[in-house]
């Protein structure tokens, strides 16, 4: 029951990554994928990141309630705790949700109404030609979706900061300051390359392989998204094992 899906996405992969027969068609799909999933989620990771901050700052000033401890280290925990799992991760989980249902949806339908066996019978790389634009459009894109989510959510922990009297503006900033280390910016940057990945090829394999109608398209849609947000939380500890 592991091997066979396993090896059924593996396969679907190898097809993928073939050489496209005409870059000018892959180029034109890529820049229509990467206004999809990256302008068109811009939105909603910037409010989700705006109040995760705040959440997170209003948390942990709650919990550091001894006077020993100076209140930069409110920032430092927002900045270190943002950058390495929150933001990526999150802003993962959302766009599994979000790009990967679509995908899931978008392929599955084509299946089902034999538009991909009709791309197949013109001698089309099916695979390469619905798949490779979003897994590439999605690797570009998501890094910088994150890199706004991160800025977006010191941006946020700063003013619940602030309005609520936690901490002064010039301890956050103070906090978010000391001690930054930029490889924690490079571990942020690889869990988003990953889960970019991870987020459309496993949604593109579960609409790939749809068969049946209507109700199965919706079923692969949420099991793309099921599936793709396990691999996700996988894939977050395989990397912080790895380079932490």
């Amino acid at each position: 029951m592991i091997f066979y899906p396993l090896g059924k996405y593996i396969l679907l992969l190898k097809a993928v990554f073939r050489k496209p027969e005409k870059w000018n068609i892959y180029r034109k799909e890529i820049f229509h994928e990467m206004n999809s999933i990256g302008v068109g989620s811009v939105w909603i990771i910037s409010i989700i990141s705006v109040f995760l901050g705040m959440v997170t700052t209003v948390q942990t000033a709650f919990q550091l309630v001894s006077d020993l401890i100076p209140k930069s280290t409110i920032g430092m925990i927002v900045r270190d705790s943002t950058i390495l799992e929150l933001s990526p991760t999150i802003s993962a989980l959302v766009l599994a949700g979000k790009v990967g249902s679509s995908v899931a949806s978008q392929i599955g339908t084509m299946r089902v109404t034999e538009q991909i066996d009709a791309l197949e019978i013109m001698g089309i790389n099916s695979p390469g030609y619905l798949i490779l634009p979003k897994i590439i459009a999605a690797v570009v894109t998501i890094p910088m979706l994150v890199i706004i989510s991160i800025g977006l959510s010191i941006w946020g922990g700063y003013l619940a900061g602030t309005i609520s009297g936690a901490v002064t503006a010039n301890d956050f900033i103070a906090g978010t300051i000391d001690g930054f280390r930029g490889f924690t910016l490079t571990v942020s940057m690889v869990k988003a390359v990953v889960f970019a990945f991870i987020i459309t090829s496993v949604s593109a394999y579960q609409g790939f392989y749809t068969s049946g109608g209507a109700l199965d398209v919706g079923i692969s849609s949420t099991r793309a998204v099921v599936v793709s947000c396990i691999m996700i939380l996988f894939a977050d500890y395989l990397v912080a094992q790895l380079l932490l």
